[in-house]
């Protein structure tokens, strides 16, 4: 690590009373720098050159705003536009109704439905942050995008949160997205959106017998297993086999999936040192690491960015998601300042508070989820749609034939 990582951590992590986050830690937290929202390219951006022939790579760096040639640009004069009627001076349109957003929900939308469209309030103020907020989630992407999900400590809600974030991404978006297990430790992906053992596994997939195959949708969907519109990829569960997938490997699944998905959700393991995870930092355009606002697992996230960091993934931590599962709570820990710190370090946290259902430890479904839960989730698929607005075309030297 850095020498600036190695004194973080040796003053916090040797005596967890100077950390940071605590609630009698200091003065309080700097203002939080507002998120940086990406820049919409308006050309598409030369990708960068494979390290050797045949080896995916994300983005090494996001793409910028052409300069500006030959000074500011000259503003034309305004046109001239005719009048129009004023809008009636209490908010209601009768005859011109389709000139509002139409309300959806709430008493607004009763009001349009009931007196069929001739009166419009138009939306509230909170519809159209929902609207806004599915837009991000809708973000057209070109080619495809890897989300990797990882944390060095188990319990911490990894899987969860993948499951979460595919299953609100596919609910969303009308492309198509899967949800990859490539924990090497039998991971438990499928169990929590499937509900039952997985018949098919991400080694059945490897271990076909002709190499170019799938060649279309239908075929790759005798590996994989439906979770609504979410699609999933297991892990193998006998323990030997699932330690055996390694770097390779996983960029062999990852091509093949992207011949058919656009995003691609990979719950990972808790070894960042270990090959398959090495497969997938490389190949990772959005990074989200997970944690709980505890000691314990706090400092587990900052000892992540910091591995991470010192092994050349600058970018992938500054750009990174952190996710806190709210299910546990030390009364040490000051949420604010703990969220405080992690915006700091990297481009936003979400907050994911304590479900009932979540706890159960089976099949996540998002129509049972509290309001709160699901609210969290769209914000953190909308965190991820963000980055597809300035993603580079997946011309990363794989080779994908085949359609989508």
């Amino acid at each position: 690590m850095t020498g600036s990582a190695d004194s973080r951590a040796d003053s916090w992590a040797d005596d967890p009373g100077l950390a940071p986050w605590l609630g009698d830690a200091g003065p309080a937290p700097a203002p939080v720098v507002p998120l940086r929202r990406p820049t919409v390219v308006p050309a598409d951006p030369t990708p960068p050159r494979a390290a050797r022939p045949g080896l995916l790579r994300p983005p090494s760096r996001r793409p910028t705003a052409p300069a500006m040639v030959g000074g500011p640009p000259t503003v034309a004069p305004p046109l001239s536009v005719p009048p129009t009627s004023p809008v009636p001076s209490d908010g209601y349109l009768r005859d011109g109704g389709a000139a509002r957003p139409v309300p959806r929900r709430g008493p607004r939308g009763w009001l349009f439905a009931l007196s069929g469209g001739r009166l419009n309030p138009g939306t509230s103020t909170r519809e159209l942050a929902e609207q806004e907020l599915l837009g991000r989630i809708r973000t057209p992407l070109a080619g495809w995008h890897t989300v990797t999900v990882a944390s060095t400590k188990g319990g911490v809600g990894k899987t969860t949160t993948s499951a979460l974030l595919g299953l609100t991404l596919a609910e969303h978006r009308a492309d198509r997205v899967v949800a990859l297990d490539a924990n090497p430790d039998a991971g438990n992906l499928a169990d929590r959106l499937i509900g039952h053992p997985a018949t098919a596994s991400l080694r059945q997939l490897l271990d076909h017998d002709d190499p170019d195959l799938p060649a279309s949708f239908t075929e790759i969907s005798r590996f994989v297993h439906d979770a609504g519109r979410l699609q999933v990829l297991a892990s193998d569960q006998d323990a030997a086999m699932s330690e055996a997938f390694d770097r390779d490997e996983y960029r062999r699944v990852l091509a093949l999936l992207v011949r058919f998905f656009t995003v691609v959700v990979t719950d990972s393991g808790t070894g960042l040192v270990h090959s398959a995870m090495a497969g997938a930092l490389e190949t990772t355009r959005t990074l989200v690491v997970t944690g709980a606002p505890t000691i314990d697992a706090a400092g587990h996230i900052d000892r992540t960015l910091d591995s991470l960091s010192a092994h050349g993934f600058d970018e992938l931590v500054r750009d990174a998601i952190v996710v806190l599962s709210c299910d546990r709570q030390a009364r040490s820990v000051d949420p604010v300042a703990l969220k405080a710190h992690f915006e700091r370090r990297c481009r936003a946290v979400v907050a994911i508070p304590r479900d009932p259902h979540l706890a159960e430890g089976g099949r996540i479904r998002l129509d049972e989820l509290r309001p709160a839960t699901r609210a969290a989730a769209r914000e953190l698929a909308a965190l991820v749609g963000d980055a597809f607005a300035w993603d580079f075309p997946a011309t990363t030297g794989v080779d994908t034939p085949g359609g989508r």
